[in-house]
């Protein structure tokens, strides 16, 4: 089963120990690729410099995520990142709205949400976004995006059906993650919703580990549960899952082919 890997946060100091182990294992498993997604522009240096070690393996992102948007500050930040993206960084993100946590008052997080959606407008690079509770407000703003061309997937979704509605008709993605393996996950039509053509997959480890490893610290290689998850809920073979969501995924970040062998 060949796949990648979409959003993993192998910047995380839960990897610190064993980074260089947890990429092994997943390539052993099955995976062509890995995208690490930076939450901070310092987040995002880090994340540079893995994809650096494992170069043509594993590539970086750069954005500010929502739980860190009261310090976002444009004039200092901004730059940073478009100079990541410059370096290399496959998208803007992982941004967003999280409005479940409120960890930034709301409309900090809508304004360096906002400056993140024309960042990747003006460099032409995907956008990763997070949402929580913000439906509304969230389809609201992609839409705006997408009319001016930014195209975006959103990440680790679960719903509701409307956002999924709203983010497809923009031309959107949506990536699954280990979530749709948990016992009360049982909306299959959710999972059938997008196209071939849109679906990517994730681990978005450390966190959010699938069934049968619940508990545990996620990694990359356990992405082939959700590929299967996936597979099982549109009626298709789990190693075609993850083919289609690799091809997907490398064409949604502009990644090269996996090499022969």
């Amino acid at each position: 089963m060949e796949f990648i890997d979409s959003h993993a946060h192998l910047a995380d100091p839960a990897f610190a120990a064993d980074r260089d182990d947890v990429i092994a294992r997943a390539r052993q498993t099955g995976a062509v690729g890995i995208v690490c997604i930076a939450t901070t522009p310092a987040d995002g240096d880090a994340a540079a410099a893995i994809a650096a070690q494992h170069d043509g393996f594993v590539a970086c992102t750069a954005g500010q995520h929502p739980h860190e948007a009261a310090s976002f500050d444009p004039a200092r930040d901004l730059p940073r990142l478009r100079e990541q993206l410059d370096r290399g960084a496959v998208a803007v993100g992982e941004c967003g709205l999280d409005y479940h946590y409120d960890n930034s008052p709301r409309e900090s997080q809508r304004r360096a949400f906002a400056e993140q959606l024309v960042l990747a407008r003006e460099t032409g690079k995907p956008v990763v976004v997070h949402t929580r509770d913000a439906a509304a407000d969230t389809a609201a703003m992609i839409t705006e995006a997408a009319a001016a061309g930014v195209r975006g997937v959103l990440h680790c979704f679960t719903g509701p059906v409307e956002l999924a509605e709203a983010a497809l008709a923009a031309g959107w993605h949506l990536s699954f993650s280990g979530i749709v393996t948990f016992p009360r996950f049982t909306d299959d039509d959710l999972l059938r919703l997008a196209p071939d053509d849109r679906l990517l997959v994730e681990s978005d480890s450390p966190y959010l580990a699938p069934v049968p490893n619940r508990g545990k610290r996620n990694e990359p290689a356990w992405v082939t549960f959700t590929a299967a998850r996936l597979a099982r809920a549109r009626g298709v073979e789990p190693a075609a899952m993850a083919s289609l969501t690799a091809d997907n995924a490398r064409r949604f970040f502009g990644l090269a082919p996996a090499e022969p062998g």
